[in-house]
């Protein structure tokens, strides 16, 4: 029978840690509920392994999105069920067990703050798990005394963009594997079949035989690959390593993000991903009552685009000179005219958050749209580039195998 730890909250608003074996989380619910507890948060148990941890050679000591989701999620509920911020993170550091990182992060968060820093502050100090978004959302709670609400609101804006991810990711898996299979599939019929063909023409036709062009062809290129593979895999490879190294750079950076706007199919879903996060990142932080100039700085920083972060910040300096952000986005050509629209729906009714969760929920459907349609198109195009790969092997296998059958006769 599995063992599940859990986190509960008494009558008199304690922290109650403690562990139950159940056959499930149902179980576990049931039986502490009937102790007068409410349940906070519930996780089966693992047990420890004393061999060597494979996990964290291939990065598992990392804070993953659903970890850092599920804690926002139970901080919350602690601390709008009247918990004291350090016993919640207390009760959080010693309950987490999947992710060491966190739990030592929270150690030092609980440090930071008995020394007298704000829970934002502390944060603030670990921007690769809690990004500029999260601080500020959380100072901003701090300062209105609607932490546990906006704990919420970000533990939902985490969840959308963590789904968000892992839809693009599955809808590209398909394409993906294809592609990995026709470039296979290249280099397999280059190194190995393509010279077994080669040397049966040569028997059948002897030296002297006029082999067609397309043959000659691909009996030198695969000759070539098969005395200079070395050399194809290192240009491939060092090829890649150095756009690689490029793209990191600030100038290459721009310059990649700059180029897949302009791709045709790829731009479409570009675009709508970087609105979808523009209007979910900005709506959360007015929401939490952070003003639009210092919402509109956050938020560039959080699109993941910068080309969309340089335009958000050419529009925080125009609305510091005392434009309405609707009007500076209009002029943009980089957000669809819906967005400016809406937003000067929401400037006029004040309910500018709300507008904007529209927005980003409609453009969420949308890169599900575009994504399906790509993924349908990929595959009969990978469909076509084998085939195509296949007829001129049989036409550099055919053609000369009819022409010597015609000498023959």
């Amino acid at each position: 029978m599995p063992t599940f730890s859990y986190i509960a909250i008494d009558n008199k608003g304690s922290v109650v840690n403690g562990s139950a074996e159940q056959l499930d989380r149902s179980a576990v619910i049931d039986a502490i509920t009937k102790q007068g507890l409410r349940p906070i948060s519930i996780s089966e148990s693992k047990a420890k392994s004393d061999g060597f941890d494979f996990k964290n050679l291939l990065g598992g000591n990392k804070v993953k999105s659903d970890q850092l989701v599920m804690f926002t999620r139970q901080l919350s509920a602690m601390v709008g069920a009247g918990v004291p911020i350090l016993r919640a993170l207390n009760a959080l550091s010693q309950h987490i067990a999947e992710s060491p990182i966190l739990k030592k992060i929270l150690v030092n968060i609980i440090h930071d703050m008995e020394a007298g820093a704000t829970l934002g502050e502390a944060f603030a100090k670990y921007p690769n798990t809690f990004n500029d978004v999260y601080v500020n959302m959380v100072k901003a709670g701090e300062a209105a005394g609607i932490l546990d609400d906006i704990l919420k609101r970000l533990a939902i804006q985490q969840e959308k963009s963590m789904s968000m991810r892992k839809k693009i990711r599955s809808s590209m898996a398909y394409p993906i594997v294809l592609l990995s299979i026709t470039v296979l599939a290249f280099f397999g019929l280059m190194f190995f079949v393509i010279p077994q063909i080669g040397k049966i023409l040569t028997d059948l036709g002897g030296a002297d035989a006029k082999l067609p062009g397309i043959t000659l062809f691909m009996l030198g290129a695969s000759n070539f690959m098969i005395k200079f593979w070395y050399l194809i895999f290192l240009v491939i490879g060092g090829s890649a390593y150095g756009i690689a190294r490029y793209i990191k750079t600030p100038a290459g950076k721009f310059q990649f993000h700059t180029l897949i706007l302009k791709l045709p199919l790829i731009k479409v879903i570009v675009m709508k991903v970087a609105v979808a996060h523009f209007a979910r990142t900005f709506s959360a932080l007015i929401e939490a009552g952070v003003a639009v100039l210092e919402a509109l700085s956050v938020t560039s920083r959080a699109v993941g685009n910068v080309v969309y972060e340089k335009a958000l910040l050419e529009a925080e300096a125009e609305v510091k000179n005392g434009k309405s952000l609707s009007s500076v986005m209009e002029k943009n050509p980089l957000f669809p005219p819906i967005v400016p629209q809406m937003l000067l729906v929401g400037e006029e009714t004040g309910q500018t958050e709300k507008v904007l969760i529209k927005v980003a929920d409609f453009y969420e459907e949308e890169v599900d749209t575009a994504i399906s349609g790509i993924s349908s198109i990929i595959e009969p195009v990978m469909i076509v580039i084998m085939g195509v790969m296949v007829g001129l092997i049989a036409a550099s296998v055919m053609l000369p195998i009819a022409s010597l059958s015609q000498n023959i006769k």
